[in-house]
């Protein structure tokens, strides 16, 4: 007796991106999140059209039991305007940044508390929303601050695109809060929601673009340096 075939759904959101595909548990979970409402625009694949969530026999029996229930905050106490201090995601607008939040984490960290050291598993970027941190190696013992890190800067981001070892620690320089958005995280918005990734997508690149070309000044730099070092002696 072969399996049963998936039945896979499509939500509109709010921040008008089609959300999916995705199977009914999933659905299920986003209704007791408060990210699917009575009237959310739900497509079934199976029946191959759009209805009200609330309409549809596979959901409307939940939504009594969940009237007056508070709804899951994936980053509680953020919102989409404290993101606009986030420049890898100037180019998102309000319903879109308030989409996002669903896939990023909280982080709160005291002075001098670690993030990750060099060697590190990478798997997720860092967004600074308050506080300040260092990068920086330990050579010969001592440290060596690779750069410092803002409110508004990101960090980590070449984690989520190959998952390679960290390049260098980062910590804390006082009390600091943070967005983490896990590899596992971007690429479900790839699965779930690619218009909403594109954008974030854009801010990145533009990111590792502008830190490839300060890189490569700096090795310029040093290289003059170190050549009018040498005529001068």
């Amino acid at each position: 007796m072969q399996d049963e075939p998936n039945v896979n759904f499509r939500t509109w959101g709010q921040d008008s991106i089609s959300y999916g595909p995705m199977e009914l548990p999933a659905l299920v979970t986003w209704l007791k999140q408060g990210r699917v409402l009575r009237n959310t625009w739900v497509f079934s694949e199976q029946r191959g059209e759009w209805a009200r969530a609330g309409e549809m026999t596979e959901l409307k029996g939940l939504f009594k039991s969940t009237v007056g229930a508070p709804t899951a905050a994936a980053t509680p106490g953020i919102t989409s305007g404290s993101l606009r201090r986030i420049k890898i995601l100037a180019d998102m607008d309000e319903r879109q940044l308030d989409s996002f939040l669903q896939y990023m984490e909280v982080l709160k960290l005291q002075p001098n508390a670690t993030v990750f050291k060099k060697g590190d598993h990478g798997d997720a970027m860092f967004l600074v929303l308050v506080g300040e941190l260092r990068a920086r190696v330990m050579v010969g013992g001592q440290e060596s601050t690779l750069a410092v890190l803002a409110v508004g800067e990101c960090f980590g981001e070449m984690a989520v695109i190959d998952e390679g070892p960290r390049s260098a620690d980062v910590v804390a320089n006082m009390e600091c809060l943070l967005l983490k958005i896990s590899a596992g995280a971007l690429k479900k918005v790839f699965r779930e929601a690619p218009a909403l990734a594109a954008p974030f997508l854009l801010g990145l690149s533009k990111t590792i673009s502008t830190r490839v070309r300060t890189l490569t000044k700096r090795y310029e730099d040093s290289i003059l340096f170190a050549r009018t070092a040498n005529q001068a002696t």
